[in-house]
């Protein structure tokens, strides 16, 4: 019985592959499955479905439904050969030609992707199947032949693989059968999988339509009858049909909807379809609809004119809905004979006509495929040569239990592992890629199977930013190398400080500054990095230090305050008497400079210190030196007062906070800007969180006018705090 089915599927397969073949190929496909069957290298039955006659069912289908070329057909029937090695590619390449192999090998690379089950699951597999097949009729045989195994499945008794087998058809095959037009797949893929995930369901519905048919069947005949008499009137060439919608579609109205079926709109719809030239299409279709809303009431709000613009993905027709008989709703859609053969026949690719969301770059390509049906004589052929080269900047990568990840081309092992999780990523030693040992650099290819291996003691590196393409990988490594550079120096400052602790030595600013540049640090962070890291010994550090200290001690050894000759000894005196070092814009050959940690201006409350140098320095009363320099240095310190008006500008730090608005600092440098006797000399800028802070160095002439200006900007909206700085 076997047999004599096989037989008659032979038989139909030689009458339906037509001009694309003939049976000469057939008798070669035939001498090679005798040839594997006498070498006992048949592929065995898969969940009770042999093989050989599921490829005939899926090769049948095929050419009824797609009209494929002749190389489609023989890689179905060669393909389940090759997957169970009774043959290889290279003898289909042999025996046959390149691009049957061709077929064959995208078949394989696919059909390799079903082990990683969850994947399936996942918007990436659909990307992972396209960039995999390379070729579209690869895609085209995989949606015919989960179409032929969902017809072959009714009632097997493994739920379990009938569930994932609806599932895979419904969330996978039915999408890309939408987006090539195939819409009489993708329909019954649907019914199919509603079917089998929900039999009461599909029953009930099924049922319904049953029962309400010859209803249906003769309202349909009431409708129809007035409108055909105004037709033939007109001399228009046309045919009138009806069709109910598909079960799965009646099925997710119910759903969204939450009606019952007498409360659908379009449960069925009336086609009218014109035999018209091409340049009267527009002209006659309005001309029906017309006819239509003058004999039944129309709703303006269901009125969908696809003829003026047709949609993007080149579908046109005129739709409408009108009141018919017994005051129920009917759907009348009017188009010619052309737009009906593109509607019906998949050669327009109207996936968002149906509310199925756009992938740009998807579209674009689809766009391209649909132009090649529709303009090409036997498009399947000229289809040999079309790449499907959409994701080739991209990879597609399983982890061990078969999860998806999608990732730029480039990426490597230390990319992956970020991708999954940044603590896994930093401490990434390695990975297993396909059960192969691999270094961090290995670049990745779609379908590789990763492995991650990591080690506790682990971290970022500096050159693991020479390899890794992720935005993700980048940030966070350069994220976790600045972390740990803070620690590292906060921590060599605590190690200075507790050393000179123990050794009851008080760091000298001045000092400390000179023995840092002296070691060849650019910044004070990298000098203390350098302490926590042990790239330097301490005890050098110290050694260091002592000796540029102790030289500063020398030079003062005997000099003092006392000591100090002013150049202008008249200008000396206060009128208490006391000594008083004078300065100002109005003092003339006085040796003295505004120290640079404080930032005096006319105005502060200030005294000098007399430095190694023989220059007065100028500090601040609340200067974070001055506790310091007053309790180590007294002989040194001099008492001062500023002389006179205000001359030149000074420059002075103010610190800033507030919220990140990008006119914020529009509005402040506006305030500034309108000051007479303020200028901006500098402005420094960061944002995190939402928060900004920044510095401004401002050119003032006294401590009044910084008041001033610093009063005027925090009436500035979103400044949050504003305080001058050393």
């Amino acid at each position: 019985m076997q047999s004599l089915s096989t037989f008659r599927l032979i038989r139909q397969l030689v009458a339906d592959i037509g001009d694309v073949g003939g049976n000469e190929d057939v008798a070669k496909l035939l001498h090679t499955y005798r040839r594997a069957k006498k070498e006992g290298r048949l592929p065995d039955s898969v969940h009770g479905i042999n093989p050989a006659t599921r490829a005939l069912h899926t090769a049948i289908m095929l050419c009824e439904m797609v009209s494929p070329d002749r190389n489609m057909v023989v890689a179905i029937m060669l393909y389940e050969l090759c997957a169970a090695g009774a043959v290889t590619v290279e003898e289909t390449r042999r025996d046959w030609d390149e691009d049957v192999a061709r077929l064959i090998n995208g078949l394989l690379k696919v059909t390799s992707l079903y082990g990683k089950q969850s994947a399936v699951r996942t918007d990436n597999f659909r990307h992972l199947l396209m960039a995999f097949a390379e070729d579209i009729r690869v895609i085209i045989i995989m949606i015919v032949d989960r179409l032929c195994l969902m017809r072959l499945i009714n009632h097997h008794p493994d739920e379990k693989f009938v569930a994932d087998t609806a599932f895979e058809a419904s969330y996978l095959y039915a999408p890309l059968a939408h987006r090539l037009g195939l819409y009489k797949i993708k329909g019954d893929l649907e019914d199919l999988s509603l079917k089998y995930t929900s039999r009461d369901t599909y029953t009930k519905i099924a049922r319904e339509l049953n029962e309400t048919k010859v209803a249906r069947d003769a309202y349909i005949a009431d409708f129809i009858a007035p409108l055909r008499e105004k037709l033939e009137k007109t001399g228009l060439k046309y045919e009138i049909k009806g069709r109910t919608k598909s079960i799965f579609s009646i099925w997710n109205k119910l759903r969204k909807q939450q009606v019952e079926m007498s409360g659908i709109y379009d449960l069925f719809a009336i086609r009218i379809i014109l035999d018209v030239p091409l340049e009267q299409e527009k002209a006659e279709c309005w001309k029906v609809f017309s006819i239509v809303t003058d004999m039944y009431t129309p709703n303006p709000k269901r009125l969908k004119d696809w003829l003026s613009i047709p949609k993007s993905n080149g579908y046109e027709s005129l739709h409408t809905t009108v009141m018919g008989p017994s005051n129920k709703w009917v759907e009348v859609q009017i188009r010619t004979r052309r737009m009906d053969l593109v509607a019906e026949k998949g050669l327009a690719a109207h996936w968002r006509y149906k509310g199925i969301k756009s992938e740009g770059d998807l579209d674009a390509w689809m766009n391209n495929v649909r132009d090649i049906l529709e303009t090409a004589e036997g498009p399947m052929e000229l289809m040999k040569n079309f790449k499907m080269d959409l994701y080739d900047k991209e990879v597609f990568v399983f982890t061990p239990l078969g999860d998806l990840h999608r990732l730029p081309l480039g990426s490597t092992v230390l990319d992956f592992a970020f991708a999954i999780h940044s603590k896994i990523g930093c401490s990434c030693v390695g990975a297993k890629v396909n059960g192969r040992n691999r270094k961090l650099t290995h670049k990745l290819h779609s379908g590789d199977t990763v492995e991650i291996v990591t080690a506790p003691g682990q971290s970022p590196k500096q050159d693991w930013l020479n390899f890794v393409v992720t935005s993700k990988a980048r940030n966070k490594i350069r994220q976790t190398l600045n972390e740990r550079a803070n620690r590292s120096a906060e921590f060599g400052r605590e190690l200075l400080q507790r050393r000179c602790k123990n050794r009851k030595v008080e760091l000298e600013e001045g000092a400390l500054m000179r023995t840092i540049k002296k070691l060849g640090y650019r910044t004070v962070t990298d000098f203390y990095k350098a302490i926590g890291d042990e790239s330097i010994d301490i005890n050098d550090v110290m050694a260091t230090y002592d000796l540029i200290e102790s030289g500063d001690r020398k030079a003062d050894e005997h000099r003092s305050a006392e000591e100090f000759e002013l150049i202008n000894p008249t200008d000396r005196l206060a009128e208490t008497g006391d000594d008083i070092l004078v300065i100002g814009d109005n003092i003339k050959g006085l040796n003295y400079r505004l120290s640079r940690c404080c930032n005096p201006i006319f105005g502060d409350d200030v005294f000098g210190f007399v430095s190694a140098e023989g220059v007065v320095k100028i500090h601040r009363k609340d200067c974070p030196n001055a506790a310091h320099i007053r309790e180590r240095y007294p002989y040194r310190v001099i008492r001062t007062r500023w002389s006179g008006k205000a001359g030149n500008q000074f420059a002075a730090t103010i610190r800033i906070v507030g919220q990140d608005d990008i006119s914020i600092v529009t509005n402040i440098t506006s305030i500034i800007n309108k000051e007479k006797d303020v200028a901006l000399r500098n402005i420094s800028i960061e944002s995190h969180d939402g928060i900004f802070s920044g510095f401004l160095i401002l050119g003032v002439n006294d401590t009044s006018a910084l008041s001033d200006i610093i009063r005027k900007i925090k009436t500035v909206k979103g400044v949050k705090d504003v305080q001058r700085s050393n």
